[in-house]
């Protein structure tokens, strides 16, 4: 198996609602949602992979570093990379149908496994998804880390509850799902949170938890104030809000501030290892990736799955080597060019 064949079959049974475009930039499915695409003109879908592609890394090849330390620690758990799978959901209204929603996310789940790292499993607009993520790491625990959709506060802890029961490493809320289009199509109601509701929710469990969707260094600051173990700096892949910046834009100013008080995560556009690396450098501990991971498990299963992120951590390597960078954990800002 290699990329150009898992990219064909991918193709094919993604039926037009991906193309599995050469670049892959939001400018062919713009307006797609439900779809692949970004919402309205798609500007925030392509702010992700026009920020990323402003950053400039500085080569380096005189120096000690040749063998760049990749493992990442996150809450117990030793991964093979800081690259994780983004949670993802809507097989059938979104990619196609060609896979069931359980067959998608368990795929994904035991492909980011094959590669010695780990999938976050969504929820979606049919309640049944968010239980076909938790399903998927099942079988073994710690392995998957469960999103919720931001809903009712008493369905959330019901959903808390739930993700504690299956063994998940850890959970959280894409609070930037609070408007989302599919959901409301299909009778599930979301909506933003106070701080007040999110502290509530967070101190529900145990369990480390995640905002996911931060664009803001006050929201980023008040995720941390509500106790969360970490946040994600995310567009919702564009998805949610058209005019909104790259995640690359906002991440430097909300690591500044809040790094080290919290885990500071980040997705949107990445879809090589040098755009891995140039997030790290900007301020990420690890790195979601979405999209590229439709097309590696549509066209390949989880043996697909394990084929991309294995290519990811190739490249980041090749970049590390290339830049003087011993240890994804210690990215040093000056590696990028002024």
């Amino acid at each position: 198996m290699d990329m150009k064949t898992v990219r064909e079959d991918a193709r094919k049974k993604l039926k037009g609602f991906c193309r599995v475009c050469p670049v892959c930039d939001g400018r062919v499915c713009a307006g797609e949602v439900p779809g692949m695409g970004g919402l309205g003109t798609a500007s925030s879908f392509r702010a992700n992979i026009e920020a990323l592609a402003r950053v400039r890394l500085q080569m380096r090849t005189i120096h000690p570093v040749k063998e760049p330390k990749l493992s990442f620690s996150l809450w117990g758990r030793t991964l093979s990379m800081p690259i994780l799978v983004a949670p993802m959901t809507g097989s059938t209204y979104n990619m196609g149908g060609a896979m069931t929603e359980e067959q998608f996310v368990a795929e994904l789940a035991a492909g980011a496994l094959q590669a010695g790292t780990i999938a976050m499993t969504g929820d979606g607009a049919d309640p049944s998804m968010f239980g076909s993520g938790l399903a998927a790491g099942k079988a073994n625990r710690a392995s998957t880390i469960a999103i919720i959709k931001p809903r009712a506060q008493e369905v959330i802890v019901s959903y808390l509850r739930q993700a504690e029961e299956a063994g998940v490493l850890a959970t959280g809320m894409d609070v930037d799902g609070a408007g989302l289009v599919t959901m409301a199509m299909k009778g599930q109601p979301v909506g933003p949170k106070t701080f007040e509701e999110l502290r509530e929710v967070i101190g529900a469990t145990q369990l480390p938890f995640i905002v996911k969707g931060v664009m803001t260094v006050d929201e980023a600051e008040a995720a941390v104030r509500a106790g969360a173990a970490a946040i994600v700096v995310s567009n919702h892949g564009g998805r949610v809000l058209d005019s909104v910046p790259g995640a690359a834009e906002v991440l430097p100013a909300i690591a500044d501030r809040v790094k080290g008080k919290a885990m500071v995560f980040a997705d949107g556009g990445v879809r090589s290892g040098t755009d891995v690396l140039k997030l790290l450098a900007l301020g990420a501990d690890a790195v979601l990736i979405g999209r590229p991971m439709i097309t590696a498990v549509y066209g390949g299963g989880r043996d697909g799955v394990a084929l991309a992120l294995n290519q990811l951590r190739n490249e980041l390597l090749q970049a590390m080597l290339l830049t003087g960078t011993a240890d994804v954990g210690q990215v040093a800002r000056s590696i990028l060019a002024p």
